[in-house]
């Protein structure tokens, strides 16, 4: 009897699976295949663990399919029968194990599921920038109608409609931003890695509205026109500290920088000082180099900063977009069809 092994039971309650999560995943596969739903607490946070249970491992044998939060290399070893791997989370950096490049096992990720929420979070940051709630909650903080930022003759205050939002990586979750911030009547300009993805079909006419750019003279026009940078790339070597030193010097004097992928793609000792010298109008951050943020940064201090720890993904619509794909792609592999959200495993996404 061959079987799906389902690893998702994070600790945290937020992202707890549901039973009808477990009895839709098990609906769907045929009556002949063997389901286990691992009871031991795994880790979600970030790309996922890189570590499994004894009970996961217990399980391995006969397995052709696994779920769970990352994918750590003793499954690989183990799994020998394994030919679908699926992780919940949509950064897949610590799977992509030396086990896991020279596997020939079919990888997928939940890329574009954490899609919607992330995007709101970032549209909350750049409605809290535009309309000047930073210097409301200064006012607030010293007891004083603080309006005086306001009426300032060049306050930053202004509508997204008149504005230009820059999203660095026009994938799941910067296409999700771009469709928002447009029905706010904002220009957006997107940066994609490649012209055409790797079946040569041309990229660039995949958001509708968009104007996208490419390599480093559109990362060029990305950070100088942009009135809000919003980073949603993955993070991979190609990307590893894009957001460099040159590239925030730049930016306009009153543009914002917005970080909901990794703290990694950003130069941060850079973006502190250009905050600290007034080079920039603010930043809202998700991610950070050093998570959880040390509590003597000086991020911490910088009132131009808006810190969330890494929760921009969180909602309770997550397990229903991850369940649909989850069953979506058993239909696919049970058919032998090509998967949705087949990792690039030399590219890193």
């Amino acid at each position: 009897m061959t079987k799906l092994v389902l690893d998702v039971n994070d600790r945290r309650p937020v992202w707890a699976l549901p039973d009808w999560a477990v009895a839709e995943i098990r609906s769907a596969l045929p009556d002949d295949w063997e389901f286990i739903s691992v009871g031991a607490e795994t880790e979600g946070t970030g790309d996922g663990s890189t570590r499994v249970s004894p009970e996961v491992l217990a399980a391995l044998p006969g397995a052709r399919v696994y779920v769970g939060y990352g994918i750590a290399p003793e499954l690989l070893d183990q799994g020998e029968g394994l030919e679908w791997v699926h992780t919940a989370s949509a950064g897949v950096g610590k799977s992509l194990s030396p086990e896991m490049l020279e596997s020939a096992v079919l990888f997928t990720n939940s890329a574009g599921i954490h899609g919607p929420p992330m995007a709101e979070t970032v549209l909350a940051m750049v409605l809290h920038f535009a309309r000047g709630l930073d210097f409301a909650e200064q006012g607030k903080a010293s007891r004083i109608w603080h309006n005086a930022p306001f009426y300032d003759a060049a306050a930053p205050v202004r509508e997204l409609a008149h504005s230009t939002v820059g999203i660095l990586g026009l994938g799941g979750v910067g296409g999700e931003v771009a469709w928002r911030v447009r029905a706010l009547g904002a220009r957006v300009i997107g940066l994609k890695r490649r012209r055409v993805d790797a079946a040569g079909r041309d990229s660039g006419s995949t958001v509708d509205g968009v104007e996208v750019v490419y390599g480093a003279e559109g990362l060029a026009r990305l950070a100088s026109e942009s009135d809000y940078l919003i980073v949603t790339a993955p993070h991979t070597e190609d990307t590893r500290g894009i957001v460099s030193r040159e590239v925030l010097a730049l930016m306009k004097r009153d543009a914002v920088l917005i970080n909901v992928s990794r703290g990694a793609l950003i130069d941060e000792a850079a973006l502190v000082e250009s905050l600290q010298a007034g080079r920039l109008r603010g930043a809202g951050l998700d991610v950070f180099s050093v998570e959880p943020l040390p509590e003597d940064h000086d991020l911490w201090n910088l009132p131009n900063v808006v810190i969330t720890p890494h929760v921009s993904p969180v909602t309770r619509g997550f397990w229903r977009r991850e369940v649909d794909l989850i069953v979506d792609n058993l239909d696919r592999f049970l058919s032998g069809r090509t998967l949705r959200n087949l990792v690039d495993k030399q590219a890193g996404y």
